[in-house]
């Protein structure tokens, strides 16, 4: 494996905990309840229309419009989106200073919004160990469409083969490892860091 390799990271559930339910669950009376809530308005195709570059301000309207009943809660999401990604993951920051201290370019590939994205940077200021963030909503396409990767590693200016790709989805995942792109399905630091070294990375 070479040295200097990129390093291409996801950001939520692999970097900082994400979890609508730090704003909903005060809304509803169990964690089930605000499940069943996800589904009836079919939550992550709504919020991936807003990754992918639609306003928040559309997006809430559009929701409000055919759900009126929960327009309180749409506006909740935009006026509270940082609290769902308040939680860093230690053991992921630990690895990413490692990475850094070793030399390794630093990437985000996550699919985000710009609206909402500085907040995070603000709350979180290990972002700041990152060379740059590519937000789905700048590129126009969120993961996993192989659009999305081509166009980070344009960024990078890197072939595929020198970089390595962390993503907490398999879906995600799959669809790096499709284009050349060596990749880790995380779950826990503890299994990155492992993989990690059995890559020669860390």
């Amino acid at each position: 494996m070479k040295k200097n390799l990129a390093i291409l990271f996801d950001f939520g559930n692999v970097l900082v905990r994400w979890d609508m339910h730090n704003i909903f669950d005060a809304h509803f009376p169990s964690p089930a309840a605000v499940d069943a809530f996800l589904k009836e308005i079919r939550f992550f195709e709504w919020n991936a229309l807003m990754d992918g570059g639609l306003p928040f301000s559309e997006g809430v309207a559009r929701a409000s419009a055919q759900y009126p009943q929960y327009a309180h809660l749409f506006r909740l999401w935009d006026e509270r989106w940082l609290e769902t990604v308040r939680e860093p993951i230690e053991g992921s920051v630990a690895i990413v200073r490692r990475l850094k201290r070793a030399g390794h370019p630093l990437y985000i590939l996550s699919n985000v919004s710009h609206e909402k994205f500085p907040q995070a940077q603000q709350a979180h200021p290990f972002l700041a160990l990152f060379d740059e963030i590519f937000m789905s909503s700048r590129l126009g396409v969120n993961k996993p469409d192989p659009r999305a990767y081509r166009l980070a590693l344009q960024g990078m200016e890197r072939p595929a083969d020198e970089v390595v790709f962390i993503d907490d989805a398999l879906l995600n995942i799959e669809a790096a490892r499709g284009l050349g792109i060596a990749s880790v399905h995380f779950q826990s630091p503890r299994q990155l860091e492992g993989e990690l070294k059995q890559m020669g990375v860390l």
